[in-house]
């Protein structure tokens, strides 16, 4: 199993099964990041605007893992693991339930091979998730359900949502 740079589990064997797809590819399948930033890889960039920018998986035979500069972050809404929503409170400080867990970090070293990571590949996991996952032998793919404190804490938040949701005039919320 992968493990951060710090040696612990990040619950995964391969990170390219759970990516999504590439945060610079544009939905009419050009590479943003050669089109935006072409002085950080001209090399790069120079191969991308002779094929006119298309990304370099449309090519024949190439995978994510194959490009230099292939990075998905998590953008769910929900656990990746046990489903858990999201359920944020405006205004508040409270912690978010999800997380970004990171399934391949920038610049470290694979434990297999010994090679330099290029990729930043991250997904989305409820708090309660992420600490089974660093914390144990917890793997992102297991068929989980949502713990009790982390069902708890979103139905908490979900009531609240609820009485915001009421009209209620200043004189009443305020009683001054």
């Amino acid at each position: 199993m992968k493990r951060t740079p710090t040696g612990t589990s990040v619950g995964v064997d391969d990170p390219y099964e759970h990516a999504g797809r590439c945060d610079h590819l544009t939905s009419v399948g050009r590479c943003r990041y050669a089109i935006e930033q072409p002085e950080r890889d001209p090399a790069f960039a120079r191969k991308r605007h002779a094929a006119e920018y298309a990304c370099l998986v449309s090519e024949a035979g190439c995978e994510w893992s194959d490009c230099p500069h292939f990075r998905s972050r998590a953008s769910e809404h929900e656990c990746h693991r046990c489903g858990l929503e999201e359920r944020r409170m405006a205004g508040s400080a409270k912690r978010p339930l999800l997380e970004e867990h990171h399934l391949s970090y920038r610049g470290s070293r694979d434990e297999n091979d010994g090679e330099e990571t290029s990729h930043e590949i991250t997904v989305s996991l409820c708090r309660w998730c992420h600490a089974k996952i660093h914390g144990s032998w917890a793997r992102i793919d297991d068929d989980v359900s949502p713990s009790p404190e982390a069902l708890a804490e979103a139905e908490g938040r979900r009531s609240r949502e609820l009485d915001e949701g009421e009209f209620r005039t200043a004189s009443e919320r305020f009683d001054r």
